[in-house]
C-alpha cells in the first residue's frame, strides 16, 4: 500500500502542539529542594571530580554512554540536495526519533553551518566529550569520505556516516539472501553499479568484503562507465575504474550481468535492459522516491527477477532503520572506540539470518499481510520487527569485543538481550528466566490445534531452541500440507492424528467411561468424545504420554477447559480452578486473577484463588504482594463486594500467615504506596505496593486486563489455568506466535514442578 503524504499534513504534524519531534526529559526526580541540590549545585560537583580523575567515569555519572550526536551540514539532504544546515534540522530530529524508538538511544541533533571539510572536522572533534557516538548524516560526497575517515581516526568514539554504511549493510544482507535463493556465488557475481556517490561506494566496498571480485564490477556515474583514463577522478571512484573501453554507458555495462545496484536517478532502466541480464537477475533499484525502474514494470519484465527498492510500498525495502539504531546500540553498550569492518559485517550476517527465521504474526499483521516468509519477496526483515534489536546489537557488540575495539565486556548475553528489549518497552526479564528454566529439562507439550499455522510456527521455534518437545495433534494431511506450504522444518516433531490412533482411542474411551459413567456418559459417547482433540490431548497428559496440554487458540475458553476438567480434573483439596494473566507494562510486571473462570466467587472461593495465584507467582521468582480489589478502601464504602473482599482477606491471613496481603482496596491505591503511606499506613502493601491483583468477580477482572492491554499498551501473557491436577494451559483466542511460545515455556516449567512434586511424594512415602 502506497502512503500518500499531503504537504498540509506533514507541516501540521511538525507544527501542532509543541513544534518539532523531540524533547529532553529528566531521568531523575527534581521534585524537592534536595533533588535540585543533587542535580545541580552543590551536589553536581561530586561526579565532576570523579570524571576529572578518570574520564571513563563519564559513562557512570552522565548520559554519555547512551547519547549519539546526529550531525549534518545539510549539503545532501534526502532527495533535496544542498538545502543548508537549518533546513536539514527536521530530518535530523527525525533520525533522533528513530534512534529512540527502535533502540532506546538518546540523541542531540546538531546542524553545523560549515561546508569546509577541515573546519567541519574540527567542530565535530570538539564535541567528543558530549557523545558516546557520532552519526554523520546527509553530507555530500566526496567530502563525506574525508570527513568520516578523519573523524574515525582522530576520535575515540564510534563514528559512522549512515548514508554510506547503512545502505551498504542492509543491501549486503539482502544480497546474501538473494544469492542463496538463486544458487549463485558472490565471487562469480557480475555486478554493475549505477551511481558513484557515498552510498554506492560503501555498498561496493562491503560486497568486496563479502567476497565479490573487483574485476567483476563495473561502476557508472552521470558521465557513464568510469574508465581508468578519465581525468580528475577522485580516489573513491578511481578504485573502481575499469580498463574495459568497450563499455561506455550503463546500458552497455548491464548486458550479461547478474546484479544491478542503482543509487542514482529514477527511470533510467527499461524492460529491454533487464532482459539483457543473466538468468535470475538481482536488481536493487534504490533511488528514492522513484527507483531506477518502476517496480511493477520490472516484475512484469521477467519472472525470474529478484527486486529490491528503497520504498516501503514494495517488498524488500532497503531501509537504513534496519541498521543504524541497532549498530550504535551494540557499539555503545561495549563502549566501542569505533564501528569497524568486523562490526558492520556482523550486522550484515545477523540481518540475513533473521530474515530466514519464522516471522511473528504480529509483524505480518502490522504490514497487513497474512503470511510473511523467507523468499524472493522477503530478503530482509521488516522495519517494525522487534526482534531486530536482539538479532543485530549483540552481534555487533560481540564483533567489537572480538576485534579489540570494546572498552567494556558483556558477560551475561541472556541478561543483555532482556535489557535490550526493556529499552524499547518490552520487559522480557521474567519470561527469559522461564524460558531458560524450560530449556534445562524440556517437556512434551501436546498442542490440540496443530492445524493452525501459528501453532506450527511456534512448534518449530520451541523445538529448535530446545524449550519444549511439541506433539502436534490434528489432521495429519492438513498439518503436513501447512508444513510444506510454509517451508517449515518439523521433521523431528511428533504429529499425532486421533483418527489414526485406534488402540489409544479405545483405551482412552474406556478410561473416560469409567470416570464419567455415573455422570451421564455412555460408552458410545466416550468413544465419540475421544475423536475430539481436546479430549484426546487431555488423555495423553492423563496417561503420561505427554506432560502438558495447550489449547484454546481457536475455541472459546469454556469449550476448551471442560474436557480438561472432565479428564484430568483439579488438584486435591482445590475446590475451583482459576485463571490468571501476567501483565507486562512500562511500570513493571503484575499478576491479575481471576480473569477467566469464576463468575462471582464467594469469600471462601476467593481465598482459594488467592492461594493458587500466590503459588504460581512464586514460580516466576516473584514475592506476591496481594491486593484483593474493591470499590472501597478499608471499609470506606458498604456493599456486597467490600464485605466479601474484607472477609476473604481475613480468611486468607489466617490460612496463609506469611503472605503479604490486604484489602478491601481500590486498584489505584493498591498500586500507589505513597497514597497508602499517607492515608493508610497500616496497610501491608504500604511499603512496596501490590503486584498481584485479585478481582472480586469475573466481570471486573476480565474488563480490567483488556482495558490495560488496549488503552495502557500493556502486554498480557496468558491466561494461565490454576489448580489443575496436571499442567493444562488455555491460550487466549487469537494469540500470536510469541504468546504461544511464552505459554509453552510456562507449561514446561509447570510440568517440571509437577514431576518434582510427584518425586517428592514418592520419597516421603518410603
Amino acid at each position: 500500500m502506497t502512503i500518500k503524504i499531503r504537504k498540509e499534513d506533514a507541516l501540521a504534524y511538525h507544527e501542532e502542539g509543541q513544534p518539532g519531534k523531540i524533547e529532553v526529559v529528566p531521568t531523575k526526580s527534581v521534585s524537592s529542594q534536595l533533588d535540585l541540590a543533587l542535580a545541580y549545585s552543590p551536589g553536581v560537583a561530586e561526579p565532576c571530580k570523579e570524571i576529572e580523575a578518570d574520564e571513563e567515569n563519564a559513562y557512570r555519572y552522565t548520559a554519555k554512554g547512551n547519547l549519539v550526536g546526529v550531525i549534518s551540514n545539510g549539503t545532501a539532504v534526502l532527495g533535496l540536495g544542498d538545502i543548508g544546515a537549518q533546513a536539514s534540522k527536521p530530518v535530523m530530529e527525525g533520525k533522533g526519533v528513530l534512534f529512540k524508538k527502535f533502540a532506546g538511544i538518546d540523541v542531540f541533533d546538531i546542524e553545523i553551518n560549515e561546508k569546509d571539510p577541515e573546519k567541519f572536522i574540527e567542530i565535530v572533534k570538539s564535541l567528543e566529550p558530549t557523545f558516546g557516538g557520532i552519526n554523520l548524516e546527509d553530507i555530500k560526497a566526496p567530502e563525506s569520505f574525508l570527513i568520516e575517515e578523519r573523524l574515525k581516526s582522530e576520535m575515540r568514539i564510534p563514528v559512522m556516516h549512515d548514508d554510506q554504511h547503512g545502505t551498504a549493510i542492509i543491501s549486503a544482507a539482502a544480497l546474501l539472501n538473494a544469492l542463496e535463493l538463486t544458487g549463485k556465488k558472490i565471487e562469480d557475481l557480475k555486478i554493475v553499479v549505477n551511481g558513484a556517490g557515498a552510498a554506492a561506494i560503501a555498498c561496493t566496498n562491503i560486497y568486496i568484503s563479502l567476497g565479490a571480485q573487483k574485476k567483476n564490477i563495473i561502476m557508472c556515474d552521470s558521465k557513464g562507465v568510469i574508465h581508468k583514463n578519465r581525468e580528475n577522478l577522485d580516489a573513491s571512484k578511481a578504485q573502481y575504474a575499469t580498463d574495459r573501453h568497450d563499455l561506455e554507458t550503463v546500458y552497455d555495462a548491464i548486458a550479461g550481468t547478474d546484479f544491478f545496484l542503482g543509487l542514482s536517478v529514477a527511470d533510467i532502466l527499461s524492460t529491454e535492459d533487464l532482459l539483457k541480464m543473466n538468468p535470475d537477475p538481482i536488481v536493487f533499484a534504490l533511488a528514492n522516491p522513484k527507483p531506477e525502474i518502476d517496480y511493477a514494470v520490472a516484475m512484469e519484465s521477467r519472472p525470474d527477477i529478484i527486486m529490491a527498492t528503497g520504498r516501503s510500498d514494495h517488498p524488500n525495502q532497503v531501509n537504513n532503520v534496519l541498521g543504524f539504531p541497532y549498530i550504535f546500540r551494540g557499539a555503545l553498550d561495549v563502549r566501542a572506540t569505533a564501528i569497524n569492518e568486523e562490526m558492520k559485517l556482523a550486522a550484515v550476517h545477523a540481518l540475513a539470518r533473521l530474515a530466514k527465521e519464522p516471522v511473528p504474526d504480529f509483524v505480518s499483521s502490522a504490514y497487513g499481510e497474512d503470511k510473511i516468509q523467507f523468499g524472493r519477496d522477503y530478503l530482509i526483515p521488516k522495519p517494525l520487527d522487534p526482534r531486530l534489536i536482539t538479532a543485530i546489537s549483540p552481534a555487533v557488540a560481540k564483533a567489537a569485543i572480538e576485534s579489540g575495539v570494546a572498552r567494556k565486556e558483556i558477560k551475561d548475553w541472556d541478561a543483555y538481550n532482556s535489557d535490550l528489549n526493556l529499552r524499547i518497552g518490552i520487559d522480557d526479564k521474567m519470561m527469559s528466566k522461564i524460558i531458560s528454566r524450560a530449556k534445562k529439562d524440556p517437556k512434551r507439550i501436546v498442542f490440540a490445534e496443530a492445524h493452525d499455522l501459528k501453532i506450527l510456527k511456534a512448534a518449530q521455534i520451541l523445538h529448535e531452541e530446545g524449550i519444549a518437545k511439541p506433539i502436534l495433534l490434528g489432521n495429519r494431511k492438513i498439518i503436513q500440507g501447512l508444513i510444506e506450504e510454509n517451508q517449515l522444518d518439523l521433521d523431528e516433531v511428533t504429529i499425532m492424528d486421533c483418527f489414526e490412533e485406534e488402540e489409544k482411542t479405545k483405551k482412552f474411551a474406556a478410561h473416560f467411561y469409567e470416570k464419567r459413567k455415573r455422570k451421564g456418559v455412555t460408552q458410545y459417547e466416550a468413544q465419540k468424545l475421544m475423536r475430539e482433540r481436546n479430549y484426546f490431548g487431555s488423555m495423553l497428559v492423563e496417561h503420561n504420554e505427554a506432560d502438558a496440554l495447550i489449547s484454546g487458540l481457536t475455541k472459546d475458553y469454556p469449550k476448551t477447559i471442560l474436557p480438561a476438567l472432565q479428564v484430568i480434573g483439579m488438584e486435591p483439596r482445590v475446590q475451583r480452578v482459576a485463571g490468571m494473566y501476567i501483565i507486562n507494562s512500562k511500570r513493571g510486571t503484575y499478576f491479575f486473577a481471576d480473569t477467566t473462570v469464576n463468575v462471582n466467587p464467594t469469600a471462601e472461593e476467593l481465598v482459594g484463588i488467592i492461594g493458587l495465584t500466590s503459588r504460581v507467582v512464586r514460580l516466576f521468582d516473584v514475592e506476591p504482594r496481594v491486593a484483593v480489589l474493591s470499590y472501597s478502601n478499608f471499609g470506606s464504602s458498604k456493599g456486597e463486594i467490600p464485605e466479601k473482599t474484607r472477609k476473604a482477606v481475613e480468611l486468607a491471613k489466617q490460612k496463609y500467615p506469611d503472605l503479604i496481603i490486604d484489602g478491601d482496596i481500590q486498584a489505584n491505591v493498591a498500586l500507589d504506596e505513597d497514597i497508602q503511606r499517607k492515608n493508610y499506613p497500616f496497610s501491608a502493601l504500604a511499603d512496596k505496593g501490590a503486584n498481584t491483583l485479585i478481582f472480586p468477580d469475573l466481570a471486573s477482572g476480565n474488563i480490567a486486563y483488556k482495558l490495560v492491554m488496549e488503552i495502557g499498551g500493556a502486554e498480557a501473557i496468558g491466561p494461565l489455568l490454576l489448580g489443575m491436577r496436571k499442567p493444562v494451559h488455555i491460550l487466549q483466542l487469537g494469540s500470536d506466535v510469541r504468546d504461544i511460545i511464552n505459554m509453552a515455556a510456562i507449561a514446561v516449567v509447570d510440568a517440571q514442578l509437577y514431576s518434582q512434586r510427584i518425586q517428592d511424594d514418592r520419597i516421603s512415602k518410603r
